[in-house]
């Protein structure tokens, strides 16, 4: 019952740091991309990807760009695919996160972001109660 409240917990900072992570990447900047939206001026497919250490469990994920996310309850094993999505033109950011329980201290969860079949971003967090973070700004 403890680790299942821990892992609530985990989940509702994780989507806090989901959006700060969109707070923080609003700026004002005076460049001129003339793009209508700040990001960038083409679309991009994204993928999240999430792989823990033999012995864990992924439970939650959260996924999506700016402030539109998606949140995933009730996963398990240690493999997590989001489906492909499509960042339209004018996303400033795209944000995905993780949390699980580890099998024991030294257990790792490592979160990447693909933009358009690249990788961009990778994260990593590690101990009992996992948790990580990967975000991209374009």
């Amino acid at each position: 019952m403890k680790l299942n409240q821990v892992l609530k917990g985990s989940f509702v900072m994780l989507i806090m740091a989901l959006l700060l992570g969109f707070v923080t990447s609003c700026n004002n900047d005076d460049d001129d991309d003339n793009n209508g939206g700040g990001g960038s001026g083409t679309s991009h497919k994204v993928v999240f990807k999430a792989q823990a250490s033999p012995g864990s469990s992924i439970a939650n994920a959260a996924y999506g760009y700016d402030a539109n996310n998606t949140q995933v309850t009730g996963l398990s094993g240690t493999s997590w695919t989001s489906p492909e999505f499509t960042a339209p033109a004018g996303a400033v950011i795209v944000n995905g996160g993780v949390v699980g329980t580890g099998a024991n201290a030294n257990s790792t969860l490592k979160v990447q972001v693909y933009i358009d079949g690249e990788l961009k971003k990778e994260a990593t967090g590690s101990g009992t109660t996992l948790s990580a973070t990967a975000s991209y700004s374009f």
